[in-house]
C-alpha cells in the first residue's frame, strides 16, 4: 500500500513483515496527529458520531408518526439510510455484516412502510419473508412488542406485566428501580407510565404491519414463553399471569399516586437539552409519556425534551440516522491521550493548534464538565460519597460513570498534574467509593449485581443491570495506579484479585463496553502495568501469548463482534485499525514493545495509513448490551492507531521499556 500526501508524488511502498524506520514512523504519526488535530472543535472539545443499528432511526421514523409530527425531508433520508444497510439475508443485522435479527428488521420494516415504501417492492418482500421466517412479529423481543402496542399492532398482554406502581417498591425489595442499571431505570420509568394508559399513536396515515405476523395478534396464545435463561424463567412467567388481574384493578389512587411518583423522579432528571439519561430511548420514552399525560407540545418540559431528540440526528447529505446518544467527554479524553503521546518532533500543521495548546483547551473544556454538585443516582448505594466524576455526553449529571472519569482523570494528570490537583482529588476519591464489594467496578452504580432480575419476562435482552466488569475495572485501577498514592493499595490490590477471577481460560478478558476480547485484554494489560504487576506474571504471560496466537497474516488484528454470541475470541475475517491498535497497546503495556509481533502490527498500521492521515473501518467496535445492541464510535479508527503508533516511536527512543503513565 502506498503512503504520501496528495501533494507528494513519492511512492512509499511498506513490507508488513519488516519493522518501518523512524522517517517512515514519524511521518505516519505527524499525518495522524493533523488528522486528528484537524477535527478538535474551537472550544477544545472533539466529538465524533456514535452510530448504532437500524433500531434508533426506525423508532424515531416511528416515533414522528406517533406524535403526527412528521418531517418528510428528514424521513426521506432516514429511508434511504435504512434501505442501504439492509442486509443480504433480507432483515437488518446489528452490526456491520451481522446475522439477520428479528426485532430490528420488524422496526426497520415497519418505519419504511411508514414513510410510504410500498411492501410489494423488492427489498420490503426480502424483509417480509426473514421476518416470518424467523417466527413472526410475535416472537420479537419485548421493546419491540411494546412499540408495536403502542400502535395497536400488538395488545397490550402482549408485553410482560410491569406495573407503574414497582417505582413504590421499597429500596430493600429485590425488584425495585434502585436494583436496575442507570439506563434501565431511565427507559424504564417512562415506559412503566405509558404501560399504565395504554396509550394510542396518532399514526396519521394510519399504517399497519400484521402482515408481520405468522398468527394474528389476536390468536397469540403465549407472548411470553423459552427459551429462558434459567429455571426462574417459568417462575416469573407464572408470577406475570398472577399480578395482570391485580394490574387491572388497582385502585385510581394508588395508580394516579404511582404516576406521580414516576413523573416526579423524570423530571428531576430531564437534564435539559440532553434528555432523560442523555440516552435516545429514556428520551423518546419521555416525548411520548407527556403526551399520553396530556402535556401540550409547546410546555418547556416537552418541548425541550423533543428537542434533545432532535439533536441526535446526524445529516449526512443523502442520508439521515439517528445516534443512540452523543459522546464528547469519552472522545474528547481519548483523542487527548493520543494527542499527548502523538506530540510532534516538527511544527503542526498550518491551522492546527500545537499538542500543548490543544491539550490545553481540551483540558479546560474537561474540568467545566466535572460533575461536582449534584448526588446522582449512585449515591443510593454510597450516600455519604461525595460527586466527582465525568458524564460520556455533554451534560448527564445523575449519571456519570468510572470509566470516563478515570480516562479523564489520568488525561488530566497527564497533561497538567499540577494545575488539575483539585479535579483529580475529586475524581480519585469518587472512584475508590464506587468499588464494589467484589472489588471491580461497574460503570454507574456499586453493586449493580442483582442478577435475578435479568430472569424476568419484561429482560428478555438480559441488560437490566450494571454488575462490574474487568475493562472497567482496568480503567479505574490504572487511573489509581498512575496516581501512585501508597494509601490505595488495598483498593488496588482487591482490583487485581478481580482481574484474576475473571481472566479466561485462554489468557484474554471480556470487553463489555468494546469488541470484544481483544478490548477487554488491552484494557487489563495497561492496567496491570500500571499497578506495578511484573510482566512475567503468569496472568500476564497467558495474555500476551493470546494476543500473539491470534494476530492476522497481514501484522493485525480483527474482531467481530458474533464474538458477544458465542463466535471464537480475537478472530475476524480482517484486521481493524482500532482493534490492531488496542493490541499494540496491551502488548507495549505488557513490555513487549521489542517482540516481532508488535513491529507487524506497527508496519501493518502504516502502511493502511491513507493519505489525509487517517485509517478507515466500516465494522463496529463497541456494545451497548451484548446479543442485542452494538455501537461504532467513528473516532476509534483515528485514536487508537495513532496512540499505538506514537507509543512504539517513544518507547523506542526510551531508556525504559515500561510504559510510565495508566492509558
Amino acid at each position: 500500500m502506498v503512503l504520501g500526501t496528495v501533494q507528494e508524488r513519492e511512492a512509499v511502498v511498506f513490507d508488513e513483515t519488516a519493522e518501518p524506520s523512524d522517517t517512515v514512523l514519524s511521518r505516519a504519526i505527524d499525518r495522524g496527529r493533523s488528522a486528528l488535530g484537524r477535527r478538535q472543535q474551537p472550544d477544545g472539545h472533539w466529538l465524533f458520531d456514535l452510530e448504532a443499528d437500524a433500531t434508533i432511526p426506525a423508532e424515531y421514523l416511528l416515533l414522528e408518526h406517533y406524535l403526527d409530527r412528521i418531517d418528510p425531508a428528514v424521513e426521506a433520508r432516514i429511508g434511504v439510510y435504512l434501505r442501504r444497510i439492509q442486509g443480504t439475508h433480507g432483515g437488518w443485522p446489528l452490526y456491520y455484516e451481522g446475522r439477520f435479527d428479528l426485532s430490528a428488521s420488524v422496526k426497520a420494516y415497519f418505519a419504511l412502510k411508514m414513510l410510504g415504501d410500498d411492501p410489494d417492492a423488492p427489498h420490503m418482500v426480502r424483509a417480509r419473508e426473514a421476518i416470518l421466517a424467523a417466527g413472526g412479529a410475535e416472537r420479537s423481543n419485548v421493546f419491540t412488542r411494546f412499540q408495536l402496542a403502542l400502535f395497536g399492532e400488538v395488545p397490550w398482554h402482549g408485553v410482560p406485566c410491569m406495573p407503574v406502581e414497582i417505582i413504590l417498591l421499597p429500596k430493600w425489595f429485590f425488584f425495585n428501580i434502585w436494583n436496575m442499571s442507570y439506563w434501565s431505570r431511565t427507559v424504564v420509568t417512562p415506559m412503566l407510565v405509558l404501560g399504565a394508559l395504554h396509550p394510542r399513536a396518532r399514526n396519521p396515515r394510519g399504517v399497519r404491519v400484521q402482515e408481520l405476523f405468522r398468527v394474528p395478534p389476536s390468536e397469540v396464545r403465549d407472548w411470553i414463553r423459552g427459551p429462558y435463561r434459567s429455571a426462574w424463567g417459568p417462575v416469573f412467567k407464572a408470577i406475570d399471569s398472577l399480578i395482570r388481574p391485580f394490574d387491572r384493578r388497582m385502585p385510581a389512587a394508588v395508580r394516579n399516586h404511582a404516576i406521580g411518583v414516576a413523573r416526579s423522579f423524570i423530571e428531576t432528571r430531564l437534564n435539559g437539552l440532553d434528555g432523560l439519561g442523555a440516552i435516545y430511548p429514556a428520551m423518546a420514552n419521555t416525548v411520548m409519556m407527556h403526551d399520553a399525560l396530556g402535556v401540550p407540545a409547546d410546555h418547556p418540559d416537552a418541548a425541550m425534551a423533543w428537542e434533545a431528540i432532535r439533536r441526535l440526528l446526524v445529516d449526512q447529505g443523502d442520508e439521515t440516522y439517528c445516534q443512540p446518544c452523543v459522546s464528547p467527554i469519552w472522545d474528547t479524553s481519548l483523542a487527548g491521550h493520543a494527542m499527548a503521546e502523538a506530540d510532534m518532533d516538527g511544527p503542526p500543521e498550518e491551522g492546527v493548534l500545537p499538542v500543548p495548546a490543544a491539550l490545553d483547551a481540551a483540558s479546560a473544556w474537561l474540568r467545566e464538565r466535572q460533575v461536582l454538585d449534584v448526588k446522582g443516582d449512585w449515591a443510593i448505594r454510597n450516600p455519604t460519597l461525595d460527586p466527582g466524576g465525568w458524564a460520556f455526553q455533554y451534560n448527564n449529571a445523575y449519571y456519570p460513570d468510572v470509566d470516563d472519569t478515570a480516562v479523564v482523570g489520568m488525561l488530566l494528570h497527564r497533561h497538567d498534574a499540577d494545575g488539575n490537583v483539585e479535579a483529580l482529588v475529586r475524581a480519585r476519591r469518587w472512584i475508590i467509593g464506587m468499588q464494589s464489594t467484589n472489588g471491580g467496578w461497574g460503570a454507574f452504580d456499586i453493586d449493580n449485581d442483582t442478577q435475578i432480575l435479568n430472569h424476568i419476562p419484561f429482560s428478555d435482552h438480559g441488560a437490566l443491570l450494571d454488575p462490574p466488569t474487568a475493562d472497567v475495572t482496568a480503567r479505574c485501577l490504572s487511573f489509581l495506579g498512575q496516581l501512585g498514592h501508597i494509601e490505595d493499595r488495598p483498593v488496588i490490590d482487591r482490583g487485581i484479585a478481580y482481574l484474576r477471577r475473571e481472566q479466561e481460560p485462554d489468557g484474554s478478558w471480556f470487553g463489555r463496553w468494546g469488541t470484544n476480547y481483544i478490548y477487554g485484554t488491552w484494557s487489563v494489560l495497561c492496567a496491570l502495568n500500571a499497578v506495578g504487576v511484573s510482566p512475567a506474571d503468569p496472568m500476564v504471560v497467558r495474555a500476551v501469548n493470546w494476543l500473539v496466537s491470534i494476530q492476522q497474516p497481514d501484522g493485525g488484528w480483527g474482531e467481530d463482534c458474533a464474538t458477544f454470541e458465542g463466535a471464537e475470541p480475537g478472530r475476524y475475517h480482517a484486521s481493524l485499525p482500532s482493534q490492531t491498535g488496542w493490541a499494540l497497546l496491551g502488548l507495549m503495556a505488557a513490555e513487549r514493545r521489542d517482540h516481532p509481533a508488535v513491529a507487524r502490527g506497527i508496519a501493518m498500521l502504516t502502511a493502511t495509513q491513507e493519505a489525509d492521515g487517517e485509517w478507515q473501518e466500516q465494522p463496529y467496535n463497541a456494545v451497548g448490551f451484548p446479543r442485542v445492541f452494538y455501537l461504532r464510535y467513528h473516532g476509534y479508527r483515528l485514536f487508537f492507531p495513532l496512540m499505538a503508533l506514537s507509543r512504539y516511536r517513544n518507547l523506542g527512543r526510551s531508556n525504559s521499556s515500561r510504559v510510565s503513565h495508566g492509558f
